[in-house]
């Protein structure tokens, strides 16, 4: 079999969002010798979700953390809402991106890692609300993708199914944090190499050990 790198992560997750150039770069320079999954992790439940106002404060005490470890920007347009939660009125939760992901690996699965940075770049950068339809909109176009066929599937319980065994899967892997990533090199071997931000030279280490203890 082929090895294949599981990156798995969460839209709403904003150690993934810093993660995002890392996991970019890994498949730019590996995607000839691997395959690439990107599995979605749930992290907010949609029965858990809760009002912007709620955890905003956590938000605000946290993503500078993000901004100085990794480098990467938070965009304004996404800080209103932290900054002035009580004039906001998301209500976050990670069921309908999961399941955008997963219609959009339908039509285009070598892809699968610009899809779920372009979804976060959607949201952190550009603060659109992940769980509005309209969120999508202009990603169909980018990936080609038919909008009323996407729409259909975006409320399709098919799809929901889904992205609920994504999260059921990932849960049964033992993961709990995001980012993470496991390398597949046999049907039963799992290996994993990074739970949490990881910079792109260990990750490149551990994938070029846990390919070399493969081909022993």
């Amino acid at each position: 079999m082929t090895p294949t790198v599981y990156y798995c992560y969460d839209a709403y997750c904003g150690w993934c969002y810093g993660f995002s150039p890392v996991i970019r770069r890994i498949h730019e320079e590996y995607f000839d010798r691997l395959a690439f999954e990107v599995l979605s992790g749930g992290m907010i439940p949609r029965a858990s979700a809760r009002p912007i106002t709620a955890i905003a404060e956590f938000i605000r005490n946290h993503y500078t953390r993000v901004e100085e470890l990794t480098g990467i920007r938070f965009g304004e347009d996404f800080l209103w809402h932290v900054r002035q939660p009580e004039l906001s009125d998301w209500y976050p939760h990670s069921e309908k991106a999961a399941v955008a992901l997963c219609i959009l690996k339908e039509y285009q699965p070598e892809r699968c890692i610009e899809f779920a940075c372009a979804l976060q770049q959607a949201l952190y950068q550009e603060g659109r609300d992940l769980t509005d339809d309209e969120a999508y909109r202009h990603l169909l176009l980018t990936y080609g993708i038919p909008e009323a066929a996407f729409y259909d599937k975006l409320s399709a319980a098919t799809y929901q199914q889904r992205a609920e065994e994504e999260f059921s899967l990932i849960a049964q892997w033992g993961i709990s944090g995001f980012p993470a990533v496991l390398l597949q090199t046999e049907e039963r071997r799992f290996r994993l190499l990074a739970n949490g931000y990881m910079e792109e030279h260990t990750l490149k280490a551990r994938i070029e050990e846990g390919l070399a203890y493969t081909e022993r």
